[in-house]
């Protein structure tokens, strides 16, 4: 076997973010909360949300274009196109990778949705790196999609006052088998069935049909149905997974907590964001909190990686972890060597 071939890197990344903006103080207006709690606890400054082309497929395919110009790739190379965005899109009972294939000319590729709410990108870079590892034909996959599930949100409703920052946007990845840079290692999942109905749209599905009666008592928007017990439950299980997701990842990659460089992390509440970091022995400096953005579903690690690069927080070497968590539950962590292909402080060849 050749190791090098078996080696699967990110080429490129591309993030595609609305013009429009929602303030916190137009937030603490909509949910009738002050703005310190807006902007301290829930962590808000501003955030994306849709303009009115701003659909869920079309802005994965927007940053699909970002992501191929940055690889300097023919979109007719792309093997395989997974969609990793929303099912929340322009259409119900639609495959959105295939109009995403049509729209960037990936005449060659087979394409397909798959979905594990906000921790679709981790899983999605799980299932692309074995699906290259075990067909010799698949070299190049791209992986894309849009999120705009603010659009459920009900601000004058507080059961979900921690989705209030949802936003919207769209991310994409493109991976290479035998690529130097940016080698995608293991991934750690975790998922618990104890939630799957604690968060749901309730109206919309079999079990309720959309119809007039439930519009008007808005039960198409996010709901959370006990949050007190959720709470309770979460809370016991939650930050633990997260811990959890994170060492094994590093340690099924062959290294350790210690080994860290950057976290590049999902927006949630300040306070849970610190204490992940404070868990692992990290510096506010090692990771990006995303209050100017909010939260854009399993598109944050992306956005994440993005404006560490830019900003040149990330080093030749550098172990970098990407985590995640989606409601249901699911809790999800992947390591990644950055830039491999240079002479790094961490010398490896898992």
């Amino acid at each position: 076997m050749n190791l090098e071939v078996e080696k699967v890197g990110i080429i490129a990344t591309g993030i595609y973010l609305p013009e429009e903006r929602m303030t916190a103080s137009e937030l603490a207006a909509a949910a009738n909360l002050p703005i310190g709690i807006v902007q301290e606890k829930l962590g808000i400054v501003q955030k994306t949300i849709p303009g009115i082309n701003d659909h869920t497929c079309q802005m994965g395919i927007w940053a699909a274009e970002k992501a191929l110009q940055k690889a300097q790739i023919n979109a007719a190379d792309i093997d395989i196109i997974i969609y990793i965005g929303e099912e929340h899109k322009e259409y119900p009972l639609w495959t959105a990778a295939i109009k995403l294939q049509e729209s960037i000319g990936a005449i060659n590729a087979w394409a397909f949705d798959v979905a594990l709410r906000c921790g679709t990108t981790i899983m999605a870079l799980n299932l692309a790196k074995s699906l290259m590892k075990s067909d010799d034909t698949v070299r190049t996959v791209l992986l894309a999609g849009g999120y705009r599930n603010v659009d459920f949100i009900d601000y004058a409703n507080p059961r979900t006052r921690f989705m209030y920052n949802l936003a919207a946007g769209g991310g994409a990845i493109v991976l290479k088998k035998g690529a130097h840079r940016h080698r995608l290692l293991e991934t750690k999942l975790i998922t618990d069935g104890a939630f799957s109905e604690d968060v749901v749209v309730p109206a919309g599905g079999t079990k309720q049909p959309l119809s007039p009666a439930v519009l008007e008592q808005k039960q198409n928007y996010l709901d959370v149905i006990d949050p007190v017990s959720m709470k309770e439950r979460l809370a016991e299980n939650s930050m633990a997974n997260f811990i959890t997701v994170i060492k094994s990842s590093l340690e099924k990659s062959g290294y350790s907590v210690g080994d860290i460089d950057y976290v590049a992390m999902l927006h949630m509440k300040k306070s849970a964001h610190d204490y992940i970091l404070n868990e692992l022995g990290l510096t506010q400096e090692q990771s990006i909190y995303l209050d100017h953005y909010g939260h854009l579903g399993q598109i944050d690690q992306i956005l994440s990686l993005e404006l560490a690069e830019k900003a040149g927080m990330l080093k030749s070497g550098d172990i970098v972890v990407l985590v995640s968590a989606g409601i249901g539950y699911a809790w999800g962590a992947t390591t990644i060597i950055w830039d491999e292909g240079k002479v790094g402080k961490h010398e490896h060849s898992a």
